[in-house]
């Protein structure tokens, strides 16, 4: 404080990057506001950043118990928080509450409504939330969690709930990993290889092997785990899938899915991996799916007029596995229409997620490449046809990103606009400068396929069991 009335610049910084070194979930919260008081924006910056990287442990601390109210406000309806599940959330606003119930009472209502309840798990709603004393005395919290069940209950009501209650917290602040998932050698044979490769440290680092070898397969990120689906083992397709937990560098194998495949895409769309299209041995599959659920039941999806095909899965069922908190996703077998209520078949295209939708584009039917794209909504359960690219493709790439969808051509403004556009041909992956996730990209003839865990529980706490001595 006297170096910055002094006006000592160098000393300024000295004892900002002093407790810069020091920030632990005991003490953020006071330096983030001494660092505002004294407009320390570089301290305030990474007192934030940590705040939001290690909000579960935070919330169990006396500081954010003696939070004011504006302040939990603010932090609760925060999209860059580190969350596992949005229980974590209501969790802390719940100890927040409690901690001072005569005074913070009334404003449960407010503080509920920042939370993304439709984003719990049903069973949670019922036997946490909707059980909880002050919950019940309150008919505007009581209205909150029936909304929330709602969603899970009738989907065709998810359109009209605020775009931000059903929004998956992302901290963009942690640094992802970035794996490569099996793929071929030069001799063609499928590999079990998984690699991790640190954009920080500018290295790559072998993991645990696949219990089996795969080329051609779908890789997904849910809840900081790892899911190899299908493949090609270099003798016949396949419908096993094995998860990754890097907290214990292992595998494990999980139920297959009801059809084998390889050569599909693959997303993540609110908790839930969608699979579609592929190739099972003898001919292109038609565009249709699995879904595993791990986060929380979903009604079942509305075949279109005329449909059939491959259906889409749901499970209410969790198996954590080896005491892991975080769900293993489980498959079950519920129908979805095939693409836009028509008969074509697909592999090697290319598939995104945007939003609530799966955009799926070119590939190959068995007979030639392919321009079509055609989207899915998880909320209608519907496909459509949209326009086609301007160029036929198979093994296409897709990628989503600020509301574009990009093979090697971009769709213009957002897939609303029904345009595609020539794009600036392929560049080499500056990972220097940009964090992205190159899917698809050959080197020699390995082509493995690409994941990154954006808030990967393996990503490195800079911070002691205590605080040292000496931090603030």
């Amino acid at each position: 404080m006297g170096s910055s009335f002094l006006q000592l610049q160098n000393v300024k910084d000295a004892c900002c990057s002093f407790l810069q070194e020091r920030l632990h979930p005991k003490n953020c919260l006071g330096v983030r506001q001494f660092a505002e008081t004294m407009m320390c924006t570089t301290l305030y910056d990474s007192a934030n950043n940590f705040l939001h990287q290690h909000f579960v442990e935070v919330s169990v601390s006396e500081e954010f118990l003696g939070l004011r109210t504006e302040e939990v406000l603010e932090l609760v309806g925060c999209d860059e928080l580190n969350i596992k599940a949005e229980e974590q959330v209501l969790e802390a606003v719940l100890a927040w509450v409690y901690h001072d119930r005569h005074q913070r009472e009334p404003l449960l209502p407010d503080l509920l409504s920042k939370v993304r309840l439709p984003l719990c798990r049903p069973q949670f709603l019922t036997d946490r939330v909707q059980q909880d004393e002050l919950v019940r005395c309150c008919h505007k919290c009581r209205d909150l969690v029936d909304e929330a069940k709602d969603f899970h209950l009738m989907p065709e009501r998810r359109p009209h709930l605020p775009a931000f209650k059903t929004r998956q917290r992302c901290c963009t602040s942690i640094t992802g990993l970035i794996y490569a998932v099996g793929g071929l050698n030069s001799s063609g044979d499928s590999l079990n290889v998984v690699e991790v490769f640190d954009p920080v440290g500018n290295f790559w680092e072998r993991c645990q092997p696949m219990k089996t070898s795969r080329s051609r397969v779908g890789v997904a990120v849910v809840n900081g785990l790892l899911y190899a689906i299908g493949g090609y083992d270099g003798q016949s397709r396949l419908s096993t899938v094995e998860v990754y937990n890097p907290e214990t560098d292992s595998w494990t194998r999980v139920s297959s899915m009801n059809s084998q495949r390889s050569a599909m895409g693959t997303v993540v769309i609110d908790g839930h991996i969608y699979v579609c299209g592929g190739y099972d041995g003898k001919s292109s599959t038609r565009v249709g799916g699995v879904l595993f659920s791990g986060n929380r039941q979903v009604s079942p999806t509305t075949p279109a007029p005329g449909g059939g095909g491959p259906r889409l899965t749901v499970s209410p069922q969790v198996d954590g596995g080896d005491g892991d908190e975080r769900g293993v996703l489980q498959p079950s077998h519920q129908p979805v229409a095939p693409g836009g209520g028509h008969d074509e078949q697909a592999c090697r295209h290319g598939a995104a997620a945007l939003g609530s939708h799966m955009y799926v584009s070119g590939g190959y039917d068995g007979s030639g490449f392919l321009s079509g794209v055609e989207v899915f909504s998880s909320v209608s359960g519907q496909w459509s046809l949209l326009v086609a690219m301007n160029t036929r493709r198979s093994r296409v790439s897709l990628v989503s990103t600020r509301g574009i969808c990009t093979p090697s051509a971009a769709m213009t403004d957002s897939p609303t606009s029904a345009r595609w556009r020539d794009a600036t041909p392929n560049k080499p992956l500056d990972l220097q400068g940009s964090h992205g996730v190159s899917r698809g990209r050959r080197r020699g003839r390995l082509r493995p396929a690409a994941a990154c865990l954006s808030s990967s529980p393996t990503v490195r706490m800079n911070y002691q069991t205590e605080p040292p001595p000496g931090s603030y």
